[in-house]
């Protein structure tokens, strides 16, 4: 008999509580369950060769991976071992009729110090490449993120032959300075140094990546970082790119790829240059100080070290990343997740319901620096806003508190709830009047980016729009002094953050809730609130549901 180890029987203890406190009778019973549990804590990293307090997911940094197939349950037990409070949040997974699930503040309570979570998860309908990282304070700046991979049930044709192997690579800017330092910096009202280097894996130079000759392999590429874009690109090697957050594309060949912060690619390598070591560079962009991070692309029968200049890349072309952003193209006749091909949803056909233009802005308020969306900077409640959206606590928040165009009013603080009707179709637009490349997030959501161009989008703007072959994705850039539009199909009920990955002006306030609500209380809609739900703030003290 094999026998079971501590941490796999806190997880089958985990699981057998989930059984009687979750909402597992909502859940497909054919569709396969994997467990995992997680200790979160503090310990000693030196990602720059000097000691750093960082967050640790079992003894690991970065965190573990996340391994799954479309439809899987996915039970995460997170036992917070650090001295406050901690949430992790899934980035691109689109908790299905289950935002309590999203583990950001404005959803979930968070886990407190000593105690443990169990997030249950389902990537209905998902497949593709996307991560997880710490949503409260300033956590992501220690540590805490992974990558998650979600494979295609077997009998989905993939438009492409299986790898040889298939390599998750984490990049992202970084910080010497404690994390703790950097939310003290913020919090008094200044803005954030440029960072110190870039890390591939927690690393700054040195990850290995062995590869036979004449094989194809897969690299799932996702910028975990704090604000910079990154340029991703191999020595000798072109890069085939075949998917974007859960997209299959059409497989356009690349010799690098702008990575945009919260942004997740996959491309296939072949092992064709003669057997020796390679550079993988990664470095910023549109910066006026490059950084470069490198690891190695390893022939496993190598005759040669690496050698060489590291290959450059782009700098700041913006016209250059916006080509390559608009060459981004769907595999029309790929299936996704489902059988069916991805074109069969014809996105452009679909009558518009409601446009949205969300602007973002920089100012003073109360002589401390903070950013807005049309004008209106967030500040966080002591309950999460789904929590007093279901228990109709009042006070928490107002619907309506931020409007759907600017208003060209000074910047001023709210707790920010946009109103929307579930199954509505939407056009949102993205305005950037600053000198500096954004990145947007929506929670719950996979959207089409139809279009973007330099000034400011007019109604003649949708001329140019691609209503055949947008690419769906969760996260867009938007270009210094440019605009980028999207349509989503609102068909997720709940809470989901609209937020800035440039996560200092996320944290000053530069994000919003989408509150997408159906007056019709069915679990086709919406699944009930977890009976194992954490309750805080005005919500201490009530029941989520009888056992």
């Amino acid at each position: 008999m094999k026998l079971i180890k501590p941490s796999q029987l806190r997880a089958l203890l985990s699981f057998c509580s989930i059984l009687l406190l979750s909402e597992f009778v909502f859940v497909a019973a054919e569709d396969p369950y994997r467990f995992f549990d997680w200790n979160i804590t503090y310990g000693d990293i030196y990602p720059l060769g000097v000691k750093q307090q960082g967050i640790l997911i079992n003894g690991q940094f970065p965190g573990p991976e996340i391994y799954s197939v479309t439809n899987d349950n996915l039970i995460i037990n997170v036992h917070n071992n650090l001295p406050e409070p901690f949430l992790l949040s899934w980035n691109g997974v689109q908790q299905r009729r289950n935002s309590y699930q999203d583990g950001v503040y404005g959803t979930t309570c968070p886990i407190p110090p000593g105690k443990n979570f169990t997030y249950t998860l389902q990537v209905k309908d998902q497949i593709g490449s996307f991560f997880y990282f710490p949503s409260l304070a300033f956590h992501k700046a220690a540590g805490g993120f992974g990558g998650i991979k979600i494979l295609s049930r077997p009998r989905i044709p993939v438009p492409f032959p299986d790898p040889a192997d298939d390599f998750t690579l984490l990049i992202g800017d970084w910080y010497q300075i404690d994390h703790k330092k950097l939310k003290s910096v913020l919090d008094f009202g200044h803005r954030l140094p440029f960072p110190q280097a870039v890390l591939i894996n927690g690393r700054p130079n040195g990850t290995t990546y062995t590869v036979e000759k004449g094989k194809t392999y897969r690299l799932r590429i996702s910028n975990v970082g704090l604000q910079n874009t990154l340029n991703f690109r191999i020595q000798g090697h072109n890069m085939k790119l075949v998917e974007v957050e859960g997209t299959h594309t059409v497989q356009t060949t690349y010799s690098s790829i702008d990575v945009h912060v919260g942004q997740s690619y996959s491309v296939l390598i072949t092992a064709d240059q003669a057997p020796k070591d390679y550079y993988i560079a990664v470095s910023t962009r549109f910066t006026n100080r490059i950084l470069t991070s490198t690891a190695i692309l390893h022939y496993s029968n190598s005759q040669q070290s690496v050698s060489g200049p590291i290959p450059g890349g782009p700098t700041t072309q913006i016209d250059w990343s916006i080509e390559q952003a608009r060459s981004i193209r769907t595999n029309l006749t790929a299936s996704g997740p489902r059988p069916n091909p991805q074109g069969s949803y014809h996105y452009g056909l679909i009558n518009i319901s409601r446009t949205i233009m969300l602007e973002s802005s920089a100012a003073q308020v109360n002589g401390k620096q903070r950013y807005a969306v049309n004008s209106v900077s967030f500040i966080p409640v002591d309950t999460p806003l789904k929590l007093a959206d279901y228990f109709k606590i009042g006070g928490v928040f107002q619907v309506g508190s931020i409007p759907d165009t600017p208003s060209g009013k000074p910047m001023y603080l709210d707790t920010s709830v946009m109103g929307a009707d579930f199954r509505a179709f939407v056009e949102i637009v993205f305005q950037n009047h600053e000198s500096i490349v954004q990145s947007w997030h929506i929670d719950g959501y996979s959207f089409w980016v139809v279009g973007m161009d330099g000034g400011v989008w007019t109604p003649n703007s949708r001329n140019q729009y691609n209503l055949r072959d947008a690419v769906p994705r969760c996260t867009t850039q938007v270009y210094p002094k440019s605009w980028t539009a999207i349509y989503m199909a609102l068909d997720n009920v709940g809470m989901w953050n609209v937020r800035s990955e440039f996560w200092a002006r996320q944290y000053l306030g530069q994000q919003f809730y989408l509150r997408v609500y159906s007056p019709v209380d069915s679990i086709r809609d919406e699944y009930p609130i977890p009976k194992n739900a954490l309750l805080c703030g005005k919500a201490a003290g009530r029941t989520t549901r009888s056992l």
